[in-house]
C-alpha cells in the first residue's frame, strides 16, 4: 500500500503543481542554506540528488558548476530542463538531467566535488541514502543535506514534512565515518512561524 509519497503520488503531485503554477515554481529561488554554505566553494563537478524543479541545478549550473541533476519525476525534470533551456546554453549545457530514484540510484564512487540533497523523502533508510550518496564524494569535496522534521518540537505540533521521513542529523552522523568526515550538523529553526525545523549537514571528505 501506498504511504501516499511514493513515486507515483509525487508525479502527480508534480503534474498538478506544474500544470498550475508553473510559472510561480520556476521563479521560485535556490535554498538558502545551499546558497549560504557552499555558495563559496569553488566550482566543480556538482551532484543535485532529488533536484526537483531544478532551482539548486541552476543556481549551481549559473555559478559554474557542471551538475549532474537527478530525480525519479518525469514531470519536474522537463520542467526543469525547459527552465534551463530558457535561461541560455551557458546554464543549460552546464546540466545533465537523469531520471532517477534515489532509494536505489547510486553515483559515482569519488566523482563529485559537491553532492547536496535537499528536503528529500526517503521510503526506507535516510542512512542507507546518506551514505550511498556520499560515496560520489570526492577526497575534499562536501556532502550537503538538509531534511525538515516532521514534528516541530518546540510546539509538538506537525510540519509541512509531516508523514514523511527525511534525513535527520541522526541519520547523518551514523552513515559517516568521522575519521573520514568533516562534520558539522545543526538544527535550524525555520524563519516562518509554525514550520519547525531543519536538520543541516555539511561534511567535508578528508580522504
Amino acid at each position: 500500500m501506498s504511504d501516499g509519497f511514493d513515486r507515483d503520488s509525487w508525479e502527480r503531485r508534480w503534474s498538478q503543481v506544474l500544470r498550475e503554477h508553473g510559472d510561480k515554481v520556476a521563479g521560485r529561488p535556490p535554498n538558502a542554506y545551499l546558497v549560504a554554505d557552499v555558495g563559496g566553494l569553488a566550482p566543480g563537478r556538482a551532484l543535485d540528488a532529488g533536484c526537483g524543479h531544478g532551482a539548486e541545478t541552476l543556481w549551481l549550473a549559473a555559478a559554474g558548476w557542471e551538475v549532474t541533476a537527478v530525480d525519479f519525476s518525469p514531470a519536474a525534470l522537463d520542467h526543469a530542463r525547459a527552465t534551463a533551456g530558457r535561461i541560455g546554453p551557458d546554464v543549460a549545457d552546464r546540466v545533465e538531467w537523469v531520471e532517477g530514484d534515489l532509494g536505489r540510484w547510486t553515483p559515482q564512487p569519488h566523482r563529485y566535488d559537491l553532492v547536496c540533497c535537499l528536503y528529500v523523502h526517503v521510503a526506507d533508510s535516510p542512512t542507507e541514502m546518506v551514505s550511498r550518496l556520499a560515496s560520489g564524494v570526492a577526497p575534499g569535496g562536501t556532502l550537503f543535506v538538509v531534511g525538515h522534521l516532521p514534528v516541530d518540537p518546540a510546539t509538538g505540533e506537525p510540519t509541512p514534512a509531516a508523514g514523511q521521513r527525511q534525513v535527520t542529523i541522526a541519520d547523518a552522523r551514523a552513515a559517516l565515518d568521522a575519521a573520514a568526515w568533516n562534520i558539522h550538523a545543526e538544527e535550524r529553526v525555520r524563519p516562518e512561524a509554525g514550520t519547525g525545523v531543519d536538520a543541516v549537514v555539511r561534511a567535508v571528505r578528508r580522504r
